[in-house]
């Protein structure tokens, strides 16, 4: 009669390799897709109200003045990465941030925002452990900032609710570094303020920021976007 406990044995130790790579692959998967939750959207603005498609365009005097960062703004990070296999984006956001916008005229002369760096928080404390200190060490360097540096010509000056596209030029400060940085933004008029929303590509070796990778268990692009959306009241 053939000894056949071998045999049985083999074949419990090639189902369990089977079920721990199944594992390994759907295990982070299931952690990233389902019980993760979904990822935040990215900040953007949409048109509102009937006069979204008005040709008709706001008076000078209606916009001309000083405004500050209110209730509302939002400023973050959002970068892609690889847990384990699964690809997925990581997002770091803030509610934290002062600011203020000069208009003259038709003309927007000067502004700038500001983020309290240790008050970005994404959904996982581990990654933020990770971006308080080794990645951008904000002990140090405790705020981000951007800051106008030419004039913008915002003319024809749009009717409350319609959303506008401009150009402009800025330097950006991370991590104690500054660099000049041109940017593409949206922005709208409410019956209440202006909202202005963007993003800003972030090389990581330009601003001397360690990339976010992690031990093997976690590979990141070596680049992310830096995102806001402003809401500015009357000062």
């Amino acid at each position: 009669m053939p000894f056949t406990r071998p045999r049985h044995w083999l074949r419990w130790l090639i189902g369990g390799i089977v079920v721990l790579a199944a594992l390994a692959v759907a295990g982070p998967f299931l952690y990233i897709h389902v019980f993760n939750g979904s990822t935040p959207a990215a900040l953007t603005l949409s048109p509102s109200g009937s006069s979204a498609s008005s040709a008709s365009s706001a008076s000078s005097s209606a916009m001309a003045g000083s405004w500050t960062v209110g209730s509302g703004s939002v400023v973050g990070y959002r970068v892609n990465e690889v847990l384990l296999g699964q690809n997925a984006t990581a997002v770091g956001r803030s509610t934290s941030i002062t600011g203020h916008l000069t208009i003259a005229g038709s003309t927007a002369t000067a502004a700038s925002f500001s983020v309290t760096m240790d008050t970005i928080r994404s959904d996982k404390s581990q990654r933020d452990d990770r971006f308080n200190g080794p990645i951008m060490d904000v002990a140090k360097y405790p705020t981000g900032t951007f800051a106008l540096t030419s004039p913008v010509d915002l003319a024809p000056l749009p009717a409350a609710g319609m959303v506008k596209t401009y150009t402009v030029q800025g330097k950006l400060t991370l991590h104690g570094t500054t660099r000049a940085v041109t940017v593409t933004l949206t922005a709208q008029r409410t019956a209440s303020g202006i909202k202005v929303a963007g993003q800003i590509p972030v090389l990581f070796s330009d601003y001397n920021i360690q990339n976010p990778s992690f031990a093997g268990f976690v590979t990141t692009q070596d680049h992310g976007l830096l995102e806001f959306l402003l809401v500015f009241t009357r000062s």
